[in-house]
């Protein structure tokens, strides 16, 4: 069996698409253009190059992006400040603080301090909340475009049993809370999961959200199942002609192994990655809606 590829990279332009048009009759119908504050504290490389394509993008679907980029020694009143400005700004309709903070700040303390209805990364603890007792909330980005994609390959999830390796509170614990939602049967294992192996072995689906580069070997997954990865693990790749050294990105899967056996897959990168923007967009589109009293996207969210 060879794996049919979960293309993110196409689907995630997909989805943007539909934010975009979602957006052009929300100005052409109510008058309204969701707008969405991202907050950088410091001069974290990999946090700027991630801020500058989150702000191309939201411009993109023609929504209003605002950008604040505050120094390194910030202090944690100053950040409470911005914050609680953009909470009374009725133009914006999302709020996200880029992770991770610098190290004086209490990044619990500013993440519970945004409005939970413009907590776009869906990380504020009245949004944990209300996902894991089934109501309504802010989803986080990288769990819904898991189950956006999971959707459009399945249809219904409903009955079929599903593992995610991974516990954390980002990525982890929402993602086992939306399949189980979709009435999936669900398992979270984790490092002190006892046979690992025979565990993934039972899944229908499996979610790889761990962070250790391709842990999960093909002989750990069921015939036709789909795996989700979710890891960007970044590691070495031998030497150039000239000696400099040389990189690859893989995930938490052993791709080739993994893709003989699946039925589905998502590859690394061009999977997971870059739902994770589309699906901040989809959420800052629902909580204008949501903020307006208007029918929320169909398909965008969970």
């Amino acid at each position: 069996m060879t794996a049919t590829v979960i293309d993110g990279k196409a689907f995630a332009a997909k989805v943007r698409g539909q934010v975009g048009e979602h957006v052009a009759r929300l100005k052409e119908v109510n008058g309204i253009t969701p707008g969405l504050a991202v907050v950088l504290v410091g001069e974290d490389p990999a946090s700027q190059v991630y801020v500058r394509s989150k702000g191309k993008m939201t411009v993109e679907v023609g929504m209003n992006s605002y950008e604040h980029k505050l120094d390194v020694d910030t202090t944690e009143e100053a950040l409470l400040k911005v914050i609680a400005d953009l909470n009374a700004d009725p133009a914006v309709h999302g709020i996200l603080v880029q992770l991770p903070l610098p190290d004086h700040l209490d990044s619990d303390l500013v993440i519970n301090s945004i409005d939970p209805a413009k907590d776009v990364d869906g990380f504020h603890i009245s949004n944990v909340g209300l996902l894991g007792t089934g109501q309504k909330s802010m989803v986080p980005c990288t769990p819904l475009g898991c189950l956006m994609m999971l959707r459009e390959h399945h249809g219904s999830l409903s009955g079929l049993n599903a593992v995610v390796i991974g516990r954390s509170n980002i990525v982890g614990k929402p993602m086992a809370q939306l399949l189980l939602n979709d009435s999936c049967t669900v398992t979270i294992a984790h490092s002190r999961t006892k046979d690992l192996a025979g565990t993934v072995k039972q899944a229908d689906i499996v979610v790889a959200a761990v962070g250790r580069p391709e842990m999960v070997p093909g002989d750990w997954i069921k015939e036709g199942a789909t795996v989700i990865d979710v890891g960007i693990n970044r590691i070495d790749a031998g030497l150039t002609d000239d000696g400099t050294p040389k990189t690859r990105l893989v995930g938490d899967a052993d791709y080739e192994s993994c893709a003989a056996v699946a039925g589905a897959i998502t590859p690394v990168p061009g999977g997971v990655g870059p739902m994770t923007i589309a699906c901040l967009l989809a959420n800052t589109v629902t909580a204008c809606c949501r903020a307006n009293g208007l029918a929320e996207p169909e398909g965008l969210t969970a």
